[in-house]
């Protein structure tokens, strides 16, 4: 039988989950819910769809009195997630969720024990922990081609669009910390952040992030939304060579720049030199995420790289990030959090 879901939320991403949950076969919109009529309306025109079979309305309330439904797509602003979340999770439907699943690490965990009482599945859209290139990274990272891990660095910038509900921490930082955890197995244990204003009153336009990770790994992030140098990438450096995962290359998406220092008396000398590019699957992360999600439903196991407790995890770091800035740069510590 084909999952019968409710999409919540159909701006940009929410039009490209709609794509995908359309052409899935094992899946059925039954209906979109959006508080703007003229999103409704440019998604029926879109996707050509048949208000007879799908129900479109700008009251969520709607869909749970009038359609039989199995799970929910909640592709709506963060500071919504919890009550629609939690409503969905006591009312016995499955949920897939936008990222940060909400803006506070208490609500999250709420959530997350909540699904589990219900017996139903809570995942997040983590995208990038289903892009190949992470997945073939994790892979080389295991392998221990890098040798021994010293540290890492990021780039997250571009000229718009700029958020008004939250600042570019919030906005961009969670995806490169999500590949950064999954690369290295490990949560940061203290974070550092500094920000600066220039568009809008509190909200920060470039952001720069530090997390120190339990082994001495350290981290640095650049975020930025008024940057016309748009960058989208992260790389590790190891004793043995660099992990390069560079978004914005289509060609050498994911590469290994080898590489080694050897000593010689008081000098030291480049060794071992050589550019591997990574070949990669070429797939849309977002169907991934659309199958997984399925799957999950069906099988009734959890997807442990994008469950309720990682993005709790991530909403906890960035809570912490947020107390770093607002304390000018001071490094906080992040307490365990009871799972």
């Amino acid at each position: 039988m084909k999952t019968r879901l409710a999409i919540l939320g159909v701006g940009r991403w929410g039009t490209h989950l709609v794509r995908n949950f359309l052409a899935h076969p094992d899946a059925e919109i039954v209906a979109i819910a959006d508080s703007l009529p003229a999103n409704l309306t440019a998604i029926k025109t879109k996707f050509s769809l048949d208000e007879q079979s799908i129900l479109l309305t700008t009251d969520w309330q709607t869909i749970k009195k009038q359609v039989n439904l199995d799970a929910i797509v909640v592709v709506t602003p963060a500071s919504t997630h919890y009550p629609l979340i939690k409503e969905a999770l006591q009312s016995g439907y499955h949920v897939l969720a936008e990222k940060p699943l909400t803006l506070d690490p208490v609500e999250c965990l709420e959530l997350t024990r909540l699904a589990q009482q219900q017996q139903r599945q809570l995942m997040i859209d983590h995208t990038y922990l289903f892009h190949s290139a992470v997945n073939q990274g994790q892979s080389i990272i295991k392998a221990g081609k890098l040798g021994e891990l010293r540290y890492g660095y990021a780039s997250r910038t571009h000229l718009g669009p700029v958020r008004q509900d939250v600042d570019a921490l919030w906005d961009l930082a969670i995806h490169d910390i999500a590949i950064f955890n999954h690369w290295l197995g490990q949560y940061p244990e203290k974070v550092q952040a500094e920000g600066q204003v220039w568009l809008q009153k509190n909200l920060a336009d470039v952001v720069w992030v530090t997390l120190f990770y339990p082994n001495g790994f350290q981290a640095k992030i650049h975020l930025c939304w008024c940057n016309p140098d748009k960058q989208r990438k992260l790389c590790i450096v190891g004793s043995q060579g660099t992990l390069i995962f560079d978004e914005m290359s289509t060609d050498e998406t994911l590469t290994l720049q080898k590489g080694y220092l050897e000593t010689q008396g008081e000098k030291f000398l480049p060794q071992g030199q050589a550019k591997e590019v990574i070949k990669i699957a070429k797939a849309e992360p977002l169907k991934e995420v659309c199958d997984h999600f399925l799957r999950s439903i069906e099988t009734n196991n959890t997807c442990e790289f994008s469950s309720g407790f990682v993005a709790t995890k991530l909403v906890q770091i960035l809570t912490c990030l947020s107390i770093s800035m607002e304390r000018q740069g001071e490094v906080i510590d992040i307490p365990p959090q009871a799972f």
